[in-house]
């Protein structure tokens, strides 16, 4: 049975150890991003020397949570060449990396022989999944939280095989 889906800042503040994520789409389509995806269409970048403009309160919680030890990654699994979205998640990266996310990016064709589960998911201190529920479009279907130690397993050792491939954010190219 799927247990309740507290707010994502009690997940994360009860970590000890890690909080990882793995993202498997080419489009996202959340309500929250839809301004700021706009408006990088039309042509806005962040200025990374202005760090005040594009700090925000997610950035505050990576922040304080790498402070305590805890260490954050997050692995994204894209088609190449890379859809206009990923382009956009590509070049703001750089405000989780400033807040101490550790961000790698594996091209699709890298991933075919690796056990993946059929949601993204944060896992939380290896014991915890938030499954994260998208509709076909890319927008927000729910959350759900699992302790199931299967569930656990298949997450645990997708992400280490994504992460042991995948390429650094400094170091990966769009194509």
């Amino acid at each position: 049975m799927p247990l309740s889906v507290p707010p994502f800042s009690e997940l994360i503040a009860g970590c000890t150890r890690s909080a990882v994520h793995l993202e498997m789409r080419d489009v996202y389509a959340v309500e929250k991003e839809k301004r700021e995806f706009e408006a990088w269409r039309g042509g806005f970048r962040h200025d990374p020397t202005d760090r005040a403009s594009w700090w925000r309160p997610w950035l505050d919680l990576v922040q304080e949570t790498v402070a305590r030890g805890v260490v954050v990654q997050r692995a994204r699994i894209v088609s190449e060449p890379v859809s206009e979205y990923i382009r956009y998640e590509h070049a703001g990266t750089f405000t989780n990396v400033a807040a101490g996310e550790e961000v790698r990016w594996l091209p699709r064709r890298r991933a075919s022989d690796i056990a993946l589960p059929g949601n993204d998911f944060w896992l939380f201190d290896d014991r915890l999944i938030r499954w994260n529920h998208f509709t076909g479009d890319g927008a927000s279907a729910g959350q759900e939280l699992s302790d199931d130690p299967v569930a656990v397993k298949l997450c645990a050792d997708a992400f280490a095989a994504v992460w042991a491939r995948a390429i650094p954010h400094d170091q990966y190219e769009i194509h």
